[in-house]
């Protein structure tokens, strides 16, 4: 599966300056609310992904998305896995269960994003998870911007993933685009000034 092509048709790899949810920099930014908006494409992608995890024999009771963000994509992987859909959500800076979701001591959760970055959003997820008796067997993304590891890719993990070293990371493909602290950022350097996406029409 061509991921980057199915990012470029629904023109949702993004060229320009842009803030990430980290505080970088990046030129590119991939808008995966694009891709998720049509539904057929979203099936196709989570079971794409499903074949993965599957394949890796965990077992699974429920899938766990970050919101905003993973809502989607985690949803859509919860079908294609045939498990029960929960998501996190920030309240006051900090990630939570809420909306009346339970989990259970021990029950095996799987923590989905539409992006992996850095992966901190999902590990506050995974921590609101431990804290209410849950276990994080592993992550899942559409896609991984190449900072954490992912299951079967050739790229390094870098010192600026948060995700534990000891837990999988399930992606389709890998986006390796170079991302600038802001005092360093050429881009800055430039004179150009960054966007946060979802600001501004993007």
């Amino acid at each position: 599966m061509d991921v980057k092509a199915i990012y470029m048709k629904a023109d949702a790899l993004l060229e320009g300056h842009f803030k990430l949810s980290s505080g970088n920099h990046s030129q590119y930014y991939l808008q995966s609310a694009k891709v998720l908006e049509d539904p057929k494409t979203a099936k196709q992608l989570a079971e794409a992904l499903a074949v993965q995890i599957n394949a890796s024999a965990l077992q699974i009771d429920t899938v766990c998305a970050p919101a905003l963000g993973g809502l989607i994509a985690g949803f859509a992987l919860a079908t294609a896995l045939d498990k029960r859909s929960i998501f996190a959500e920030r309240v006051n800076g900090e990630m939570q269960i809420r909306r009346g979701f339970e989990i259970k001591k021990g029950e095996r959760v799987l923590v989905c994003e539409d992006i992996i970055t850095t992966g901190g959003s999902a590990l506050e997820a995974a921590r609101a998870i431990e804290a209410l008796g849950g276990e994080v067997i592993a992550f899942a993304a559409l896609a991984n911007r190449g900072f954490c590891k992912r299951d079967g890719s050739s790229l390094e993990r870098k010192e600026n993933c948060s995700l534990p070293v000891n837990k999988p990371l399930f992606a389709l493909a890998d986006f390796d685009f170079e991302m600038y602290a802001p005092d360093n950022c050429p881009l800055c350097q430039a004179g150009s000034e960054a966007i946060k996406p979802g600001s501004r029409g993007n």
